[in-house]
């Protein structure tokens, strides 16, 4: 394997990172979710969100000339919730290309993110993990604390489970 590096997302990651959500959530959660669910929820989940890809702590994976992984966290939760509660973050929109899965990638941006919140004084980092990717969540330190319903337009909820770990 290449060696992965980590860096902060740019401007210029928000193409290739379309290109990767539109490619990964399809395959990586069809397992766990029923097509009635998918076919609504990943148009509205697989859009890079150019304020947090910018944001400085959202992290992109390379491998070779290959964006292959991303995610980040914010104080902010998904939708502006939780903004200012000094402490605490939250982990935001992680994914891995589905060539790339269980050969670290995901593990190393983690793992940078969770530094990066560390240094800034975050304590406690929560999450709102799809169904596939708890396993992984459990295996970085988060603790399942009840599934929750993420609503992503009027009449459109995606049920994923709410996580939580100290840091």
């Amino acid at each position: 394997m290449s060696d992965i590096v980590i860096r902060p997302g740019e401007h210029r990651d928000i193409a290739p990172l379309d290109a990767l959500f539109a490619r990964a959530y399809p395959k990586l959660l069809a397992p766990d979710y029923p097509p009635s669910v998918l076919v609504t929820a990943i148009p509205l989940i697989s859009r890079a969100q150019p304020r947090l890809v910018t944001c400085g702590t959202f992290q992109v994976a390379i491998i070779g000339d290959t964006l292959v992984g991303a995610g980040g966290w914010t104080q902010a939760g998904p939708g502006g919730r939780g903004a200012g509660q000094r402490g605490k973050g939250n982990i935001r929109h992680f994914v891995t290309d589905p060539d790339h899965t269980r050969r670290g990638v995901a593990r190393a941006v983690m793992t940078r993110v969770l530094q990066d919140a560390a240094a800034r004084g975050v304590r406690d980092m929560a999450c709102m993990s799809t169904h596939t990717a708890v396993p992984f969540y459990e295996s970085m330190g988060f603790r399942a604390m009840g599934a929750i319903m993420i609503p992503l337009a009027p009449g459109i909820d995606f049920p994923a489970q709410r996580m939580q770990r100290r840091l």
